[in-house]
This record gives structure tokens, sequence and C-alpha cells, in this order.
């Protein structure tokens, strides 16, 4: 890390899958920083452990922990909320077009919350565990984690201030009610389970296939009869400031939360939050 040697790379040579140029390498002196079509230098001094990983063709890259620690430096704190979620969630942003699926999440909250605690004398590194306060595992769109922040953040950053709920939480069906119901148990997107909510977004990937409208009417059945009130949200609620306004207040009145925030500051800072957010989604759904 410590070498005076600037990094090259030419267009002939081998790059493992995905990596694009230019590449964005770390250096370990401001001396051997460059700035080249196909290399940005940036000055790490020390790596902390386990925050790189064998890529092949000789390359190392970051591993989701560190990467999350050198964002802490360069997003705000929403959106380093926002890529904490992405990075403990089982999707990912695509340049263009939705979200791929991941099978698992590349990290996890406490896998984050070690990794930067570890690196005590990292830049951002406050930022990070302050980030950390509000990031969720387990979403699956991009789409529910915007709706949890919006939701959940609090006053002071543009949030409603809602206890954050568990996402794609399952509700198991007791067995008494098997005969009932068609499966074991129902996952729900956003789930408050002390208040017996569930927060379902309806996404418009899904909206016109027949069998997942058919699967979804079933599960919402299924979770009213096991006393959930059930509440459906549409892209349109979540993008229209005012329908989501009334959703927030509907969610707050329905697990307890009596809503303080104070006009115009908290309008101001909301407003700005979903401009960031809508943002950093991209056209993720």
């Amino acid at each position: 890390m410590r070498s005076q040697e600037k990094p090259r790379l030419s267009e002939g040579n081998r790059r493992p899958a995905g990596c694009t140029l230019p590449v964005n390498a770390l250096v370990g002196t401001t001396s051997a920083r460059v700035q080249t079509k196909s290399v940005l230098g940036h000055r790490w001094g020390s790596l902390p452990e386990q925050s790189v990983e064998a890529a092949g063709e000789g390359f190392f890259v970051s591993t989701p922990e560190f990467c999350y620690l050198q964002m802490a430096s360069r997003l705000s704190l929403a959106r380093l909320i926002q890529l904490g979620c992405e990075l403990c969630g089982t999707y990912a942003q695509q340049d263009t077009g939705p979200a791929a699926r991941r099978e698992v999440a590349l990290t996890s909250v406490d896998g984050l919350r070690a990794f930067v605690e570890a690196a005590s004398h990292a830049y951002g590194r406050a930022k990070a565990l302050r980030a950390l306060c509000f990031v969720a595992d387990g979403a699956a769109s991009p789409m529910e984690t915007v709706l949890m922040l919006l939701l959940c953040l609090p006053y002071r950053l543009g949030g409603y201030g809602i206890e954050q709920p568990q996402i794609n939480y399952h509700v198991t069906v007791p067995n008494r009610r098997r005969k009932l119901a068609d499966r074991t148990y129902c996952e729900c997107d956003l789930c408050w389970p002390g208040s017996n909510l569930a927060v379902e977004y309806d996404s418009v990937l899904y909206h016109l296939d027949p069998d997942r409208q058919e699967s979804d009417a079933r599960r919402r059945g299924t979770l009213v009869s096991l006393g959930f009130t059930v509440l459906t949200v549409s892209r349109k609620q979540v993008m229209d400031g005012g329908a989501f306004n009334r959703l927030a207040h509907q969610i707050a009145n329905l697990t307890g939360k009596r809503l303080r925030y104070v006009d115009p500051g908290f309008t101001r800072a909301h407003l700005a939050l979903r401009e960031e957010l809508f943002q950093g989604m991209g056209s993720g759904e």
C-alpha cells in the first residue's frame, strides 16, 4: 500500500467480468495517485482487515463492507442508508432497467457494523456508523427500501419517524388454520408484528401477471384471517406526495404513532429526502 509506483492499465489488459474503464484504484501514498483514461487513483493509507478479495486476472476488489465505508465520504446520509439497505438486501441496482434479484444478501447490518467499528481511524467512520442506525436487512426491491425510509427516518431527515418494520417478514400460519390456507406462512413486504399490520407494495413488474395477482390475493386473505390489517401500496401512491402523506398518517395511526412534525420545516426536509431517494433508486422497481 505504501508503494510509490503509479498504477497503470491499458485497453489490452484482461480485467474481471463487469470491470469497466476507468478503474478506480486505491493507492497508499499521494505521490502514487494517477488520473488517466484507464485509471483513477484514490489514496487510502492503510486498509482495514478483510477489506478486499481476489476477483481474478490479478485484481482485488473491495468487499461490500469496505465499499460501504468508502462511500460514506461520497454520499449524503440518506443515500448512504439507501446503499446500506441494498447491500443488506436481495436486489442490485442496474445502470438501466429494473433492479436485478440476488439469491442472498451481500452482507448484513451486523456485518457492516462490525467492519466499520473495527476500522477505528478510517475516514467517514462516524458517518457510516450513524447511517447504520437506520439500515435494515432483507429488502427485496429498491421501492421497499424507499418506502421504509420515507416512513421511518426521523423528522430531521425528512421521514415520518414511524417505528421501523420487519422487512419481508414471515408470518407463520398456525396448524389450526392450515385447512383454511394454501400455505404454511405468509411473507409481508413491510410488517409491524406488534400492531398486526402488513404493508404490501404492488409492483408494476408483476401487476399484469395473473398468477402473481391470484397468489397475492390469497396471501392477503390469509393474513386478514389471522387478524392482520393489510394495506396495499401502489407506485403512484409512493410517488405522489399528497397520497403518501395520507398513507403515512394511516400507518402511524395503526401503529400507535402520534405524528408531531412541525411545518414548513418538515415538508421541506421530506421533499428533499424524496428527491434524493428517488434519484438513488434510478429506474429500479
